[in-house]
């Protein structure tokens, strides 16, 4: 009898032991499911932002052509309507010279540099956006991203932005512009012919409602294409990956949602909403 309760004692104890291995390799599995699976979801989250702002710079031709774009940036959504990229404009081979204030410079899309420091960081600069749907302005933020303020304020005196349509709307997200050199025809793909550093916000909580920030094919590739961020929700909660220049002020109320009824949920665009001109005032 002493032996057989020694062998039921031991099987128990032997059970057990087997049922408490099986719970701790079933819990490892859960925690593995779960790990990958934030993997998984960080990664589409990533993939979706590079896919909305990302540029495509895969052709090596950076000439703009007047033809008509029958796919959204990247390729990887089709337009309900075929987008017309802009006409080129004139070619500065040599030093970008700043360009006079009043407006007065000769329409240039195609730059070999980086232009020069034109603006006084310590005035005020807003941007006047006159679209097909209206305008809107944006309040630009010179102390904050200098360097790309400036650029955006040359290039808008060379009248670059002048018949850009915006290539890709998002519902619920974002309106995306500023490519007057898409390469082979696909708008989306090009930029003015120079790239520049970025300047990141400090955090993620940056992107409200109303931010303009400059799109980009990685970092340190700024270029002349920008979003409008119109939420509601914050997707860019893992970096700050865009630098911000300025934010919509008046506009968000009244053009923005009539530029965003033109939008779907896979980027596409249902109507051509195009930039008829940017008018910078400093004071």
């Amino acid at each position: 009898m002493g032996t057989a309760k020694r062998d039921r004692q031991r099987a128990n104890r032997q059970s057990k032991l087997q049922a408490a291995q099986q719970a701790e390799e079933k819990a490892k599995t859960r925690k593995r499911v779960l790990k990958v699976g934030g993997l998984v979801a960080a990664a589409l989250l990533a993939a979706f932002l590079y896919a909305t702002f990302a540029r495509d710079d895969s052709s090596s031709s950076d000439t703009a052509q007047n033809t008509t774009s029958t796919s959204v940036a990247d390729e990887t959504t089709a337009s309900t309507v075929a987008l017309s990229a802009p006409a080129p404009g004139k070619t500065i081979t040599g030093t970008t010279p700043c360009p006079a204030a009043n407006g007065s410079a000769e329409r240039t899309t195609t730059f070999a540099s980086a232009p020069p420091m034109c603006i006084d960081a310590t005035k005020t600069y807003k941007a006047v956006v006159s679209t097909n749907k209206g305008d809107f302005t944006i309040v630009l933020d010179p102390k904050t991203a200098p360097l790309t303020v400036n650029n955006f304020v040359v290039l808008s005196r060379y009248h670059y932005y002048d018949g850009v349509p915006f290539h890709r709307i998002v519902n619920d997200f974002v309106a995306q512009a500023g490519d007057a050199n898409p390469k082979n025809g696909r708008l989306g793909t090009g930029g003015p012919g120079y790239t520049f550093a970025d300047e990141l916000p400090a955090s993620p909580s940056a992107y409200v409602p109303g931010v303009v920030a400059m799109a980009n094919s990685g970092p340190n590739t700024n270029g002349s294409q920008f979003f409008i961020f119109v939420g509601p929700s914050n997707p860019f909660t893992a970096n700050p990956n865009y630098t911000i220049f300025g934010k919509v002020d008046p506009g968000m109320d009244t053009t923005v949602p009539a530029i965003m009824a033109a939008g779907t949920d896979d980027a596409g665009v249902t109507e051509a909403v195009t930039i008829n001109s940017v008018t910078i005032t400093e004071s």
